[in-house]
């Protein structure tokens, strides 16, 4: 069985704001303006994940809620992992290895580096980078195409089938 696992880095987020701490910190108008388009854009590509999972940061909240609009999918599917946040390899390895046997589609909204390695780890083809040197800049959807059971997923067992950067 074909699973498709897209990999969402959060949109820009704003540094100037008067956030309490780095989990508190929101997107900005460009990350709000990209997280809308990606939304948009996945609907125009008939992408629509059965599993959403986000880290509960606001940045990574707030990018998961707007592309789940431009989806037309409610808000309450998405689940919140605070684990997520700022996740390591291992943490986002033992998310998708858990991923749900009945969903053929899941999507996970975090953060770099994590996504970064993530996506290499999976891929068994060669990564595009970003001008900045990274595979996932923000507001950036990867697509992984894989066989077999979540279970079974491990380095290198995944073809990227895409990337696509909101700007």
């Amino acid at each position: 069985m074909t699973r498709q696992l897209y990999i969402l880095r959060h949109a820009k987020s704003d540094w100037s704001s008067d956030a309490a701490d780095d989990f508190q910190r929101p997107l900005n108008g460009r990350g709000i303006r990209n997280a809308r388009r990606m939304g948009k854009w996945m609907a125009e590509q008939g992408i629509l994940p059965e599993t959403i999972i986000s880290s509960s940061a606001l940045r990574a909240w707030q990018t998961a809620a707007l592309v789940c609009n431009g989806l037309g999918v409610d808000e309450i599917r998405i689940q919140f992992k605070s684990d997520l946040y700022l996740a390591d390899l291992r943490t986002l390895m033992q998310t998708v290895n858990n991923l749900p046997s009945a969903s053929d589609s899941a999507m996970l909204v975090g953060h770099n580096p994590g996504l970064d390695q993530l996506v290499a780890y999976l891929a068994s083809n060669e990564l595009p980078l970003a001008p900045d040197g990274k595979v996932m800049a923000t507001a950036t959807l990867a697509q992984l195409e894989l066989d077999g059971d979540w279970t079974g997923v491990t380095e290198a067992t995944a073809t990227l089938v895409q990337l696509h950067r909101a700007r």
